[in-house]
């Protein structure tokens, strides 16, 4: 049982990758729009109601998935500067490791302008409804530019608390497809033949 913690900053291409490995059979998917579609729709994205069952919510799909033995890919953007998110982290995958599953980190990186034109791809729009007002999506890409959403080399962060005890692999996307992505996370993992690389 493995729960693969695949996190970086908006439009890096986390949901397009994650459907990649869970098309081999060996994972399900759970993005983040999953949770965020819905409570948006209800509460507005970002209100405190929101942001409560937000967590709430990933939470306990995490422990359903741990209880029952379900090897999931979980999507996520990690402020990796934030002690609080830290912790919730911990928390969050301490049912897989209670259970004796394994939990690895793919972080993906991607430079602004490359992320800037995959926030507006046919695919992503169709499973993000909150993204479809175009002109708020790419503000809020580049809003979140505030947040520490990927590691630098030199860098120490909170974050790395977590990584260090943890498999971990870093992946820059900008000139990969979600096809080549996946298949170098499959080779990491071991997985039978993943994605569009040889």
């Amino acid at each position: 049982m493995t729960l693969v913690m695949l996190i970086g900053p908006p439009a890096v291409g986390k949901m397009a990758v994650g459907r990649e490995l869970a098309r081999t059979g060996a994972f399900g998917l759970f993005h983040n729009h999953h949770t965020i579609e819905p409570l948006a729709e209800i509460f507005g994205h970002g209100t405190p109601a929101f942001d409560t069952l937000n967590s709430e919510w990933r939470t306990r799909v995490i422990e359903e998935a741990a209880r029952h033995g379900h090897s999931l890919v979980f999507t996520f953007v990690w402020d990796l500067a934030s002690k609080d998110e830290r912790d919730w982290v911990t928390q969050l995958v301490a049912p897989y490791e209670d259970a004796g599953g394994e939990v690895v980190v793919v972080e993906l990186a991607a430079d602004l302008s490359t992320r800037l034109r995959r926030n507006r791809t046919e695919e992503r729009l169709a499973s993000k409804p909150s993204k479809r007002d175009l002109d708020w999506s790419h503000a809020n890409v580049l809003e979140m530019e505030s947040f520490t959403m990927n590691t630098h080399p030199g860098s120490r962060l909170p974050a790395h608390d977590f990584l260090d005890a943890h498999r971990y692999l870093r992946i820059d996307t900008t000139a990969l497809t979600a096809g080549e992505t996946a298949a170098h996370i499959g080779a990491w993992l071991d997985l039978p033949s993943v994605g569009g690389a040889a």
